[in-house]
């Protein structure tokens, strides 16, 4: 999910997304922060787009998902451009051969119902993860060439995780992980099902006070957080799911941070009331080809259909500038390891795409597109597409969605009820993280894409550990993936984060992918 950040909603932008662990800074803002006007106290209300699908870190996939759990989650470290900075770890001890790691834990952790936080709960964790009836999505990360991972208690804050062979990819893993309580949820049969989801109790610097479905979540200030301690007293995420409303909010003081779309960015800088801070988002736009659909199992169709779109109209129609976003050829960010530039592509072609369709037996051509209908982009990008796929004798359903109910037919495996739908996700700097999207038995592969020489490239890169073969083995997943295009890569867009300038501490926070920020204890009120 982060160089390392997240991941994933999964992995559809308009879903949500994974997280990797390293963020990069900020590219362009308005404002500076000033620490010496910091005092404590105050409420933040930052806006989401939906209820967030989980309260649970092991299951965090979308965007609010992972946002609220920033705050009421520590993991065990991050890693920010490369920096390694422990959280609930001390250290982490690779050996030699890079089959066996020792975690040791900080002493007096707690969590916020006052339990020691142990090497217990991180064994539990990871065992959780790694067991097939639990379903986290963070298991593929942690099986090595099919065999999974070993994890031991060696003492209360120690842990020994033994590999099943040497893995250059193993830390961008571990850093996703963000511990749960075993006290809580020990015993239970489906944790991602479980009623103690819905009071969640954590670690981070917020604790869990209130939630009304449809409205708002609020967390509190930890006041016995064993790192610095938050200057807010609150934060209150406002389900906010029309995006003029929650504009018109912001103007008005009853919204004070939200990510803004693109469409919107002179909106809100006219008014002068918000910091507006710009940045790589880390992120891939795609458009996903459902290849449970026969005529979508055909290559001839999804190139032509590829080449049917002018990629930088469509940029223009999503992002409204290329100012915003620039034309993606990989399926990797271009802050991803080995990221590949020149990749087959497929020009704005419409006598090459009608020729492929001729070729594919799929003249008069009807197709069911999905899209997000809470996000202006995949509006704008929807009718385009309908337009220009028109233009080559297909003709285009468009089907608008609400967010739960399009992640819930996303993550059908035997999903058939649409044949065509934008996706995104942000995986960070660590190619290994992509699993969670491409394998072929991969809880967020939207395209239900199977091909086991594909399989095999992912398996064998994860366990690699000579620098020039990995790159070379990612190299020929890009080229692989490009040339069958299940899914086609749009853009490689920016985040816009706008603050109420009543707020400071933004760049000591450190505005960050999917996120927001990557600490919110360093934000205040003025």
């Amino acid at each position: 999910m982060k160089k390392k950040r997240s991941f994933l909603t999964a992995l559809v932008i308009a879903l949500g997304l994974i997280v990797s662990a390293c963020n990069s800074e900020p590219e362009a803002n308005e404002g500076s922060t000033n620490t010496s006007a910091a005092k404590a106290g105050g409420n933040l209300i930052v806006a989401i787009k939906d209820d967030p699908k989980t309260f649970n870190p092991i299951y965090a996939g979308d965007r609010m998902s992972l946002t609220i759990g920033k705050a009421l989650f520590s993991p065990l470290f991050t890693i920010n451009d490369g920096k390694k900075t422990f959280v609930l770890a001390e250290s982490l001890t690779p050996s030699a051969d890079l089959t066996k790691y020792t975690l040791k834990l900080r002493s007096g952790l707690t969590w916020h119902d006052g339990q020691k936080l142990t090497a217990d709960d991180v064994v539990f964790t990871l065992n959780s993860i790694l067991d097939e009836k639990q379903h986290s999505y963070f298991r593929s990360l942690f099986v090595l060439d099919g065999k999974p991972v070993q994890v031991n208690k060696l003492d209360e804050l120690t842990v020994e995780i033994v590999l099943p062979q040497a893995s250059a990819s193993f830390e961008g893993a571990l850093v996703q992980i963000s511990p749960i309580p075993k006290h809580i949820f020990e015993g239970e049969a489906d944790m991602e099902k479980s009623a103690k989801n819905h009071s969640p109790v954590g670690s981070g610097p917020f604790k869990f006070k209130e939630y009304r479905s449809g409205e708002y979540v609020i967390v509190e200030r930890n006041d016995k957080y064993f790192g610095d301690k938050a200057k807010l007293d609150s934060i209150t995420y406002r389900v906010a799911k029309d995006s003029n409303a929650a504009i018109l909010a912001l103007q008005n003081g009853e919204i004070n941070m939200m990510l803004v779309e693109p469409q919107d960015y002179n909106k809100v800088k006219d008014t002068g009331k918000s910091e507006l801070l710009m940045f790589p988002s880390g992120g891939v736009t795609t458009m996903v080809f459902n290849t449970n659909i026969d005529v979508m199992k055909r290559r001839e169709v999804r190139q032509a259909i590829a080449h049917a779109i002018d990629k930088k109209e469509l940029i223009t129609m999503g992002f409204s500038s290329v100012d915003f976003a620039e034309p993606a050829a990989s399926i990797f960010s271009p802050d991803t390891l080995y990221q590949k530039k020149e990749l087959k592509t497929y020009e704005y072609d419409q006598a090459k795409a009608k020729e492929l369709l001729k070729t594919a037996g799929a003249d008069n051509l009807k197709i069911r597109f999905a899209y997000y209908n809470a996000s202006k982009a995949e509006g704008n990008m929807s009718l385009y597409l309908q337009q220009k796929l028109k233009e080559i004798g297909v003709q285009v359903e468009l089907i608008p969605l609400d967010g739960a109910t399009l992640g819930k037919k996303a993550l059908n495996k035997d999903n058939a009820d649409y044949d065509l739908s934008f996706g995104g996700y942000s995986m960070g700097y660590e190619p290994d993280a992509y699993k969670a999207i491409y394998l072929g038995n991969a809880p967020y592969n939207y395209s239900h894409y199977k091909n086991d020489e594909f399989d095999k490239l992912w398996i064998k890169a994860a366990v690699e550990t000579d620098a020039n073969k990995r790159a070379d083995l990612y190299k020929r997943i890009q080229e692989m993936a490009a040339d069958d295009v299940t899914t086609y890569p749009i853009a490689y867009g920016k985040s816009i984060i706008a603050v109420d300038k009543r707020f400071g501490g933004l760049q000591e926070a450190v505005p960050k992918q999917v996120v927001l920020f990557d600490d919110f204890t360093k934000i205040y009120m003025k």
